[in-house]
């Protein structure tokens, strides 16, 4: 291309609209950035089980942080306080499902009876209305049939729970490393960092992990609430399963609106096959009440400001999850959005940038600038308060 066509390209530019080149220009920027994202999600989504380890030492690590700023209090060494982190989290997870299986197995027995004599109940119910006996027996064998072909093959099974154990490993190990050396990692990354980008960059890295914090702690508060009102109402109400079935609502209040309703509806089918439609009724609508609390009374004050997202944008973030990585990926997308969302806004609105002086002034607080503020975090790069220490 010689000069003249470069002169005629650049003036055919110029010709268009303001308008009109701002919007190819964005529009370039945004089909770049989409497909940045893309390219990334495909290599989390094939390195499924890594980064399902790494998100749930995150998690954990946000949950369990007082635990060892406790035990450093007390003058135990870093490595000591994130055993003792990752001790009670086995010693948490451990006794309910002891205690969930040894209710399960005192209870079989009595339900096995219970559940033949529903079932026989319920199906006396609907051969008395709409379906016929042969309707109700070929929609029992197809579902069977169906359940069964979806049944995983036995070698993919054994590789999948190989795959899950080898996750687990990896998540308590990176856990341990997160809360012994949680401040000097966040040290590090933060001097990957230019000098002048530093302080905002700590900022918005602050106010992320902040917010994952303030998600993880007050999801997992509504979630004991939650599986303490249901399991309250089973017990009262003489359903069986009750403490397997708290505990079930336990586990699935940590997916956003999927999850209560999937715990709510197993509650109710259990009471109704055992027990009969008059207590199903009333544990469904016990299940609405303490939903009710919790989502209108319990979560906005628990969890608070910390995660401002509108329920569109909750609905939305989990049917994407769900989408691309199943049940996992329906647990992390809320606050996965939550975090890049608060980051975002910390390094948008961070007061370093003064146009008058045109470089970056830092903490208004404290009257540095962002230079003499990168300076001291050279000097000092583990100094107290930061760095978002998860311990």
């Amino acid at each position: 291309m010689n000069r003249d066509d470069r002169s005629a390209d650049r003036s055919g530019w110029r010709a268009l609209p303001g308008p009109l080149r701002t919007a190819v220009v964005v529009s370039g920027c945004l089909v770049i950035v989409v497909a940045a994202i893309a390219i990334l999600g495909r290599m989390l989504v094939q390195l499924a089980p890594l980064t399902l380890a790494i998100v749930a030492a995150l998690f954990l690590a946000a949950l369990l942080s007082p635990v060892t700023a406790l035990a450093r209090r007390l003058r135990a060494p870093r490595w000591l306080s994130a055993l003792a982190g990752i001790l009670f989290l086995i010693i948490a997870v451990a006794g309910p499902l002891t205690l969930v299986a040894e209710r399960a197995v005192a209870q079989f027995g009595d339900l096995e009876g219970r559940l033949i004599a529903g079932l026989q109940r319920l199906r006396e119910s609907l051969t008395a209305g709409p379906l016929s006996g042969k309707q109700l027996d070929a929609i029992v064998g197809d579902l069977t049939e169906r359940l069964q072909s979806a049944a995983p093959d036995p070698v993919a099974g054994a590789m999948g729970a190989l795959q899950a154990l080898a996750a687990v490993v990896t998540a308590l190990v990176l856990l341990f490393f997160l809360l012994r050396d949680g401040d000097g990692m966040w040290s590090w990354l933060l001097h990957r960092f230019p000098a002048r980008s530093r302080p905002r960059a700590d900022a918005a890295g602050r106010g992320g992990w902040q917010t994952l914090v303030a998600y993880v702690r007050g999801t997992a508060m509504i979630a004991v609430i939650d599986g303490v009102g249901i399991g309250l109402a089973l017990v009262i109400l003489g359903v069986p399963l009750a403490f397997p079935l708290a505990f079930l609502t336990f586990l699935l209040a940590f997916i956003p609106i999927f999850g209560a309703v999937t715990a709510g509806a197993v509650a109710v089918l259990v009471a109704l096959v055992s027990n009969g439609v008059s207590d199903a009724l009333l544990v469904l609508a016990a299940v609405i009440l303490v939903q009710q609390v919790e989502g209108n009374l319990l979560e906005p004050f628990i969890i608070g400001r910390a995660v401002r997202l509108h329920p569109a944008v909750v609905l939305t973030a989990v049917t994407a999850g769900t989408l691309v990585a199943g049940i996992a990926g329906a647990v992390v997308a809320v606050p996965l959005t939550a975090v890049v969302y608060r980051i975002t806004e910390c390094a948008r609105t961070y007061p370093g940038d003064d146009p008058a002086q045109g470089r970056n002034t830092g903490d208004p607080r404290s009257g540095a600038s962002g230079e003499a503020r990168a300076a001291a975090a050279d000097t000092k790069p583990t100094a107290s308060g930061s760095s978002p220490d998860p311990g």
